[in-house]
């Protein structure tokens, strides 16, 4: 007995030094066909340096009410490209990209100040930061898929500074990251080496998953694609959708926290989201007081892409009866 319990101890050893030391061996070379987000800046580009961080963001319309919108994982501003320049005609539209994706810098560790922009803790200062910038005290925040667990998480943590919020197939239940657990681990030397050539596969899982966000891919064009894309050639990409990964989530699930929720909110989401199942989005507005709940037909996970028209008509009427309310 004690010569098999010395055998498992055995390989158990050897398993244990083949992943402290194999990680190490793997080549990490860099990427060498990036550029700097300037390069691929917009003429109605503009950017605002927040704690450090370089935020890449555009502005449309002008006055009351201001309407953020936040995009989801891998996608940008270019996501609310359909919907914008309607919105923009019932308040000011500012729509930027979330640290990690489009055009905003990648900073790496040692190169930011405060909190982690990468973390969701972040993102409630951000937000501030644009409403402070732009003149006002607080906004109307639409956020799709993970851009809806971003404007959850600000509107429990700072109410004061959210009038409502519009959730876009919103991952509430099926989001948040890597578990608390794990995460201590990812920052091992060997974790980060593997997490950067895993977050390089992006390029190659990317289509396919643009493909299941949308209910007839039929739609996607060539130049959906290649915008796509661009974001990937952004310098430190790729380490940064590791830091992305590994960043600090909130002490507590937001699901837990819906309840905690007073201000208008309107639910929308397609009938055929592949991404965020639409059963979520419903159970979403039931358990949200006072929430109101529209399903687009044919539509999947980005609907201000795919079904704008239907999206336009569920929000515009939203926004005007904030407006009629102030």
């Amino acid at each position: 007995m004690k010569k098999i319990i010395r055998v498992i101890l055995g390989v158990l050893a050897g398993l244990i030094l083949i992943l402290a030391i194999v990680p190490l061996l793997i080549p990490l070379q860099p990427l060498n066909d990036t550029r700097p987000a300037e390069t691929y800046a917009d003429p109605d580009s503009r950017f605002l340096e927040i704690n450090g961080l370089k935020v890449h963001y555009k502005v449309y319309g002008s006055g009351e009410p201001l309407i953020i919108l936040l995009h989801g994982f891998g996608a940008s501003t270019y996501s609310w490209r359909e919907v914008a320049a309607s919105l923009a005609r019932y308040g000011t539209v500012l729509v930027y990209d979330r640290p990690a994706f489009g055009l905003t810098a990648r900073p790496m560790p040692g190169e930011w100040q405060g909190e982690n922009p990468y973390s969701i803790l972040a993102q409630p200062d951000i937000i501030n930061s644009f409403i402070q910038h732009l003149g006002f005290e607080k906004a109307v925040l639409a956020g799709n898929s993970a851009g809806g667990t971003v404007a959850v998480y600000t509107a429990l943590e700072k109410p004061e500074i959210v009038s409502a919020l519009i959730l876009v197939d919103a991952a509430i239940y099926n989001g948040g990251g890597s578990p608390a657990w794990i995460r201590p681990f990812l920052r091992l030397p060997q974790a980060e080496r593997i997490g950067v050539l895993v977050s390089r596969q992006i390029k190659d899982w990317g289509p396919r998953f643009l493909e299941t966000a949308w209910h007839d891919p039929a739609k996607i064009t060539s130049a959906i694609r290649e915008n796509y894309q661009i974001p990937l050639n952004i310098q430190n990409w790729d380490r940064a959708l590791w830091e992305l990964t590994r960043a600090p989530g909130p002490a507590a699930p937001l699901a837990g926290r819906i309840d905690e929720l007073d201000l208008p909110v309107l639910v929308v989401t397609g009938d055929d989201d592949r991404i965020v199942p639409t059963d979520l989005s419903i159970r979403l507005s039931e358990e949200i007081r006072g929430a109101s709940l529209v399903i687009f037909k044919n539509c999947g996970h980005v609907p201000q892409e795919e079904c704008p028209d239907q999206f336009l008509d569920a929000v515009i009427p939203f926004i005007q009866s904030l407006k009629g309310g102030q």
